[in-house]
Formats: structure tokens, sequence, C-alpha cells
């Protein structure tokens, strides 16, 4: 039987780019499945249809439908069992507006942040 490496599935929810493409870029190179949305409503499509995502790493300052808290909220409440990590260079996050087991980071974030909060939140899932 060959030996086959279990690897978390994160979805990066992150609408500028190229700060989708270095993020997704670093992660792989960490060794994380990723799987990229540009916006919440193409997120909620990819939770719909892929049921390993482990955890969403997003931004907060999004256009469309709903915000990286909002889709935090929606992703709680649909998909329980799913860690946040949010990010965002303007918004500043108050008590409540994640839940207790999600992480917030500042933007700019260093990788090590990241990855660090990747590896906290998904080894107790």
């Amino acid at each position: 039987m060959p030996f086959v490496i279990s690897t978390i599935q994160v979805l990066v929810v992150e609408d500028e780019a190229f700060i989708r493409m270095d993020v997704v870029d670093m992660l792989r190179a960490a060794g994380f499945d990723i799987l990229e949305a540009a916006n919440a409503d193409e997120a909620i499509l990819l939770l719909e249809s892929h049921s390993n995502i482990r955890l969403i790493f997003t931004d907060i300052d999004m256009p469309g439908s709903m915000n990286g808290l909002k889709l935090a909220a929606a992703v709680r409440e649909r998909w329980p069992p799913i860690r946040i990590v949010a990010t965002s260079g303007h918004f500043k996050v108050r008590a409540g507006d994640l839940s207790a087991d999600a992480r917030f980071i500042p933007k700019p974030c260093m990788p090590v942040q990241i990855i660090d909060a990747i590896h906290e939140l998904t080894s107790t899932v």
C-alpha cells in the first residue's frame, strides 16, 4: 500500500488578484492544498462543491454580496467545523466580529503568521 500524505485543504478568498496569487503560491509551497475565490459568492459555491475544505483564509474588505466577516458568519452557521483566518489592512476587528476559534491577522502579514495560524487552527479539527 503506498504512503499518502494527507494535506489540509485551504480556501483563499481575496479580491485583489496579485495578493491572492502571492498567498496561494506561499501556501502551496508550505504543502497546503489550495482552492481560491475572488469574493464571498465564489467562496460559497466552492464550499458547496468541495467537502474537504478545512480552513478559509479571507480578506475582510471585499466587494460583492458580503464582506469577509459576513462570509465567516455564514461559514460558521453552515459549515461549523471549517476554521477561519481573516485579514485586513484597513478594518479594525472588534470583540465578537469573529468567533472565538477564528484568527485575525492584520495586513501586511508575514507568511509565517499565516502558516502558524493555519496549523494552530487545523491541529484541533
